[in-house]
């Protein structure tokens, strides 16, 4: 009699999530004979830019299961994911959850699978900001007090859970998934050319991306990161795909119409990528911007005060500017004038190697689960 195959959900709710499924999906598929695995989407994001077209640009098949949960407050979104899915998990009955990253879909998911003793891993693994402010700070620590499988992406992340007192046994170091889908991806997005369709040239401007609370949601904060944006702008133009929620705070403060900034709607995974590859400098609020960067070579200003991935900072290519308006004028005026003279990263990790989706899918097959 022919062994059973197990049965894996991956859990997704929004983009970040997407291009961390893609690979995973891809190497899943290739070992369809040993392991079914279903797609779900809580439907935490529920723009079509900010989901069904990173589906259809990444490959990944269309979710079997949609919860459509849609916006609302941290509590009410994540109660509503976890009454569907525990719903979901009664009558799938998986081996495996497999969650990504550190959204409100990844906590929700992780707490039902535990309380229903189905075992979870986690991808992303070990990312601390050390700041309990942070929403997704507070994600990752549950995430990972919960699951079996925490897959790391560098030593940095593997000590900090050793430090939390989580089992060598339970830690794989994978690398980061992020760089799969970019190495996967880059010569595609390359071909695309995004940026001379918005009348900008080669390494000729700036790439802004902005979308946290801490960042958005206060006005003071909001005005100040602009103040030095129109400074920047006078000097080299700045592209702004502007997220759904960092809109409308942008339209309720009055801070829209800026000269030289210029305000795009929000782009699929490969106009993003083919943007930020052949931009001067990007300055961004994202964690996965900044790996993107890392891996790419690419000038990095961080808007934040903390970073989960300590590796771009070491990297050389990022630093941290937080909401300091003459710092960060000041870092954007140093990569200005070196423009062209790009020094070399000076150290990634070498499981940065676009291998990672293998590794976790290798890790599983022989855990058997």
């Amino acid at each position: 009699m022919a062994n059973k195959r197990k049965k894996i959900i991956s859990v997704v709710g929004a983009r970040p999530n997407f291009m961390k499924l893609a690979p995973v999906a891809r190497e899943l598929d290739r070992h369809k004979n040993k392991l079914r695995h279903l797609i779900l989407h809580t439907g935490q994001h529920y723009d079509k830019n900010m989901s069904k077209i990173f589906f259809e640009e990444l490959d990944i098949p269309k979710p079997q299961i949609n919860l459509g949960v849609g916006s609302g407050g941290h509590g009410q979104q994540t109660g509503m994911i976890m009454a569907k899915f525990e719903k979901v998990c009664y009558k799938e009955k998986p081996d495996l959850v497999l969650v990504y990253g550190d959204i409100n879909s990844t906590m929700a998911a992780a707490l039902v699978s535990r309380k229903l003793h189905i075992p979870v891993a986690h991808i992303e693994a070990g990312f601390r900001a050390h700041d309990l402010t942070i929403p997704e700070e507070v994600n990752r620590l549950v995430t990972d007090v919960v699951s079996d499988y925490l897959f790391s992406i560098s030593a940095e992340e593997t000590k900090n859970l050793r430090l939390e007192g989580i089992g060598r046994d339970k830690i794989f170091e994978v690398g980061d998934i992020m760089a799969d889908s970019l190495l996967f991806f880059k010569r595609k997005a390359l071909t695309l050319q995004t940026w001379a369709s918005l009348g900008l040239k080669q390494r000729g401007y700036a790439l802004l991306t902005l979308h946290r609370p801490s960042n958005v949601d206060d006005r003071n904060v909001l005005k100040n990161i602009f103040a030095a944006i129109k400074k920047i702008a006078q000097k080299i133009p700045v592209v702004f795909p502007v997220h759904p929620r960092t809109r409308k705070m942008i339209q309720q403060f009055d801070l829209d119409g800026v000269k030289n900034i210029k305000f795009i709607p929000p782009l699929g995974y490969l106009d993003f990528l083919s943007l930020l590859m052949s931009s001067g400098f990007v300055l961004t609020d994202s964690g996965g911007v900044q790996l993107e960067a890392s891996v790419l070579n690419l000038p990095c200003l961080t808007l934040r005060k903390v970073v989960e991935r300590k590796s771009t900072l070491a990297s050389g290519t990022n630093v941290l500017v937080g909401n300091n308006a003459s710092k960060i004028v000041g870092e954007a005026g140093k990569i200005i004038i070196d423009f062209g003279k790009r020094k070399p990263v000076k150290k990634l990790p070498w499981i940065w190697d676009g291998k990672t989706a293998q590794r976790i899918v290798r890790i599983l097959i022989e855990k058997k689960l």
